[in-house]
């Protein structure tokens, strides 16, 4: 193993100071799932809805659409949502500051302009929130 990545240190997340953005985030990270769950291909055992690590993020990976591929990467770098075509169309959405209906409004504007329509079940779900 190399010994830069063995002695990596990740610093303190103390939870109380960024717990309302770790909400926030899952209910983003939600609404992007559902849409990949919804236009991607059922496979067994639910391999087909998983997030995968990118450089920068979060992404849903190809998804096939109607004759064209698009993709959906959270790039924690820069603090935006990317969706982007094969085509090379693209948009981007700034996460900071965005309320969650924000956020879903956002995005389905912007799949919208691509030429993609996905429809989710806008909910709680999967939330400590949801059985209340």
């Amino acid at each position: 193993m190399n010994s830069n990545v063995k002695n990596l240190r990740f610093p303190p997340l103390p939870i109380e100071e960024w717990e309302d953005t770790k909400n926030t985030l899952h209910l983003f990270l939600q609404i992007v799932g559902k849409i990949r769950l919804g236009l991607f291909p059922k496979k067994n055992h639910w391999w087909h809805v998983p997030f995968y690590v990118s450089v920068r993020g979060l992404t849903t990976g190809p998804i096939p659409y109607r004759g064209i591929t698009f993709e959906m990467e959270f790039d924690f770098k820069n603090h935006v949502l990317r969706i982007e075509t094969n085509e090379w169309a693209s948009r981007t959405i700034p996460l900071k500051g965005l309320s969650v209906a924000e956020f879903y409004e956002n995005v389905f504007s912007c799949l919208k302009d691509l030429g993609i329509t996905a429809e989710i079940r806008a909910c709680l779900l999967y939330t400590s929130d949801a059985a209340d």
